[in-house]
């Protein structure tokens, strides 16, 4: 029984982290903390749902999920976001949970909240692992979160542009002024993460429900998973994520937390933080 949690907590942990990474590209890019992040992966995956329900091709529901997504994402970035660049963080902020509650409403306004399942042919898929059922959505995640984490980082590291999105935040006009085409990087940033947000929007509505306020709120753990990883650092991030996912999904076996399970985010987020400020503050000392 344990094992079954354990799992379950693992996949649903993984969706937490790939979109903190998600979370982590786009505000090292860009200085922007994109509230609006679960919204656009909710859009996305009503859509599937939708076209699912009217009978066309699963692929053709999964890429209509990703591309509405990716676009909603990017259009932010080039329409909106360039005219907030030198506000403040928290301005960013507010303006991206803005264009989130517009997508809630639009979403709600189309599909209201009801029980509702997201099929992905992944679902038939599994195997056995130690007596415990894995099935292929799953493990789909838990390997794509770990290639993308992996993937995303050797970018970042050994590319021209991912070297120049890292440069641009907080340095966007001096960027700017030795020659960096800062918009075109930047659309660069607000396409993978809304790719990310696509994808894990697919995954959140297939592994719990696609209800638009559901997955809106995904943005809520993954911005825990963030800052674990001081919106910084990537394994961090996954590692933040992992945790958290795994604790919510064992805080189901022990009935007096059972109903507060839903606070695990900030729990695991603030114990985190704090023990890596003290293992910070030891090392400090220990130099000197």
């Amino acid at each position: 029984m344990y094992g079954v949690f354990l799992v379950a907590g693992l996949a649903l942990g993984a969706i937490y982290a790939l979109s903190g990474v998600g979370l982590v590209v786009l505000y090292r890019s860009t200085g922007v903390l994109n509230i609006a992040y679960g919204a656009i992966g909710a859009l996305g995956a009503m859509l599937a749902w939708q076209l699912e329900q009217m009978q066309y091709p699963e692929p053709v529901a999964w890429v209509a999920a990703l591309l509405v997504a990716t676009l909603l994402s990017v259009a932010y970035g080039r329409l909106v976001a360039p005219y907030l660049s030198y506000r403040e963080p928290v301005v960013k902020a507010v303006a991206t949970l803005g264009f989130a509650l517009m997508i809630l409403g639009t979403a709600n306004y189309f599909w209201v909240e009801a029980p509702r399942r997201l099929y992905l042919f992944t679902d038939t898929m599994g195997f056995e692992l130690l007596d415990v059922h894995i099935t292929g959505t799953r493990a789909l995640v838990l390997v794509a979160t770990l290639a993308t984490t992996f993937g995303i980082a050797v970018f970042l590291k050994h590319t021209r542009i991912g070297l120049l999105m890292q440069a641009l935040a907080n340095k966007r006009e001096l960027s700017s002024v030795l020659g960096v085409p800062v918009i075109r990087i930047e659309t660069y940033a607000w396409l993978i993460s809304g790719f990310l947000a696509g994808f894990t929007g697919l995954m959140f509505g297939d592994l719990v429900r696609p209800n638009p306020g559901a997955l809106t709120f995904l943005v809520i753990p993954a911005i825990a998973a963030a800052i674990v990883g001081r919106l910084e650092s990537l394994p961090m991030t996954l590692a933040g994520g992992l945790i958290i996912g795994v604790v919510e999904s064992m805080s189901t076996l022990i009935k007096p937390i059972a109903p507060y399970r839903s606070i695990a985010p900030f729990v695991v987020a603030a114990i985190l933080l704090l023990w890596l400020q003290r293992n910070r503050k030891l090392t400090f000392s220990g130099h000197d």
